[in-house]
């Protein structure tokens, strides 16, 4: 009986801390980040969610667009630094979270920048300017983490979890500055009903590149294999010469 109770005890143990053996068991996190990641007409969509689904194809895996998990950024980024077999995506790639996360990628190329209205004529020049101005940023965001590195006191800047939000506040005037990705904040503002050329970028915080971001409890099997699946992905050319992932990228173009 002490046998068969030890037995019992020790399936049950295996049970609760076996981690995820596939990477279609993790769960996948992401947000509104477009191109890269968003929802249209209730479908999960961007280049970084298409290359997800493909890359983990070619490696005899399929992913349910449908169950990635998508919320406000803050929300998310925690939750895959406590929650193991988590991934969240598109993330930053920075110094300060490098020891955070295991990393697969790169997804794409990636510019932090402090937008502006041209019509403000705002000037730049060194992180102590920034202390005049009211800038907006997403909390958790690569933008106000560089911001903080920066120097930059939390009191002049303006934190939401929206990127619409503050590219509305930016549009009229109700804050000066947004530090956010570029090509996020360009497509966020054309939603809105505005024309990206009155506005400008009088700052580059950080250029780099975005990667899934994996929580450290993950097996690096499981790692590894996503990261083989991205390199076939950019390896593999068609008949005219150009890979799958320029022609994901293409599409979102």
């Amino acid at each position: 009986m002490k046998s068969l109770i030890s037995l019992s005890l020790s399936l049950l143990f295996f049970s609760f801390s076996i981690g995820a053996i596939e990477l279609n068991d993790l769960q996948f996190l992401t947000e509104e980040y477009p191109p890269y990641n968003f929802t249209q007409d209730g479908e999960k969509k961007g280049i970084s969610v298409d290359l997800l689904a493909a890359a983990a194809r070619s490696q005899g895996i399929e992913i349910n667009k449908q169950d990635i998990e998508v919320s406000r950024w803050a929300r998310a980024y925690r939750t895959a630094l406590i929650e193991p077999d988590t991934v969240l995506f598109s993330t930053t790639r920075t110094k300060l979270r490098e020891h955070l996360f295991k990393w697969v990628g790169p997804l794409s190329s990636t510019r932090i920048v402090v937008l502006a209205k041209k019509s403000r004529n705002i000037s730049i020049k060194n992180s102590k300017d920034f202390a005049q101005y009211r800038i907006g940023v997403i909390r958790d965001d690569v933008g106000e983490q560089l911001m903080l590195e920066l120097g930059v006191p939390r009191g002049a800047m303006q934190e939401t979890s929206i990127a619409e939000t503050l590219a509305k506040q930016l549009a009229k005037d109700r804050i000066d500055l947004w530090a956010y990705e570029e090509n996020v904040a360009n497509w966020w503002i054309k939603q809105i009903g505005y024309d990206t050329g009155d506005f400008e970028a009088v700052f580059v915080l950080r250029e780099g590149e975005l990667y899934y971001a994996f929580n450290l409890a993950v097996e690096d099997l499981l790692v590894e294999k996503l990261q083989r699946g991205i390199h076939e992905m950019k390896s593999s050319l068609n008949e005219a010469g150009v890979s799958k992932y320029q022609e994901i990228i293409d599409s979102y173009r």
